[in-house]
């Protein structure tokens, strides 16, 4: 279900589909350009970044009290 409404948001406005399934980093900084150069391409992108790129697990590091 998720999945389904970041694609529509993919169509909609595809850099906060990719903010909200990457995080901040490249792919975003991609697709942000992509989109406001061509709309399309930054569809493309996002859609693919969802459905072909499954998210990957985020390393947490925890700092023990000294």
């Amino acid at each position: 279900m998720w999945t389904l409404i970041k694609i529509l948001l993919a169509i909609v406005f595809p850099p906060l589909s990719v903010l909200l399934h990457r995080g901040l980093g490249l792919d975003f900084l991609l697709d942000l350009i992509l989109t406001i150069l061509l709309y399309l391409p930054g569809q493309v992108h996002a859609i693919w970044l969802l459905i072909a790129r499954p998210r990957q697990p985020q390393v947490v590091l925890h700092v023990a009290p000294a």
